[in-house]
């Protein structure tokens, strides 16, 4: 079965460029939804790599679509209080009658992101902890029943209203490489997503999470793959590599050398992509979302395009 296509909208990209304005961002939601996309996310930075709320921009994509996904990639839920948390998606998902898929992580060690976690008032060291009981507390709240909470956040007879629009709340899809990552996503959320240079690493972790699903007695098969890569599509694969190059340095600020070590990139024609893309679904992705570098507009229609040649 072909995997699903997703959209990252360059909210971090137009903030860098000095566009904030979120008209050009909704057009590009509503030509991805046009054009065949399944699913349309946002990344999530307070101030390590500033760009719109997610969770906010989210609701006003969600108001102007209808069929698509709307995703976060990926959301850092240890830098938000729990309680407020578990309304704000609750109401997201009732604003998008079910649509949205919660990517989550705990952020890499980086000095601005340290830097980040200590203006929110957030333990940097505590924070896959604070992650953990935080979902599991906003599952318990979107139950809509009492809850009674003893632990960093004490809830007594606290009940959330509204409940999300789907059963049990929105998926959520936990990200990371390393080991305990994999560990967690594989017993405990709904799917594992993956920035991964390549596919053979890919392929291996996928492996693992598999594993880990099938001894926590779950249903693999109601367990979502996901993968995020980086597209520069040109004719040309010298100038698309030198394009995501300069993007990857510009916006995280790293060497693009120790940056392609850590994700999936694609430089080159279209004939390519397709052929890029195609390994990972062979592999079992089921969900591929795509960042595009550069000319958004003609970009998507190319995905859009490949998108038919999927397997």
């Amino acid at each position: 079965m072909a995997p699903r296509i997703g959209y990252l909208l360059p909210t971090r990209e137009q903030v860098m460029e000095g566009r904030p304005q979120t008209g050009p961002l909704f057009k590009l939601a509503e030509r991805a939804e046009e054009i065949g996309f399944d699913s349309v996310w946002v990344g999530d930075s307070l101030l390590a790599r500033p760009r719109h709320d997610p969770l906010t921009l989210l609701a006003a994509v969600a108001a102007r679509t209808r069929k698509v996904q709307l995703g976060t990639a990926v959301f850092l839920p240890a830098l938000r209080n729990p309680v407020v948390l578990a309304h704000q998606l609750a109401t997201l998902d009732q604003i998008s009658e079910g649509r949205l898929v919660l990517g989550a992580g705990i952020a890499n060690d980086l000095p601005n992101i340290r830097a980040e976690f200590a203006a929110a008032g957030v333990p940097f060291e505590g924070r896959v902890g604070r992650m953990m009981e935080g979902l599991r507390l906003c599952r318990a709240l979107w139950t809509g029943e009492p809850v009674d909470w003893n632990g960093r956040w004490p809830v007594s007879g606290g009940v959330l209203g509204p409940k999300p629009h789907r059963s049990g709340g929105p998926p959520i899809w936990m990200a990371g490489s390393v080991r305990p990552a994999l560990e967690r996503a594989g017993k405990y959320f709904d799917g594992w997503f993956a920035i991964e240079p390549s596919l053979a690493r890919w392929s291996q972790q996928w492996a693992e999470v598999q594993q880990v699903v099938r001894d926590a007695g779950r249903d693999i098969g109601k367990f979502t793959a996901a993968i995020y890569v980086t597209f520069a599509m040109d004719e040309d694969a010298s100038r698309a590599e030198q394009r995501i190059d300069a993007f990857l340095e510009s916006y995280y600020g790293q060497p693009a050398s120790v940056l392609r070590q850590r994700q999936a990139c694609y430089g080159g024609p279209a004939a390519g992509a397709a052929e890029f893309l195609n390994g990972f679904a062979e592999a079992g992705a089921s969900h591929i979302v795509v960042r595009l570098v550069g000319d958004p507009e003609r970009q998507l229609d190319t995905v859009a395009r490949i998108r038919e040649q999927l397997v």
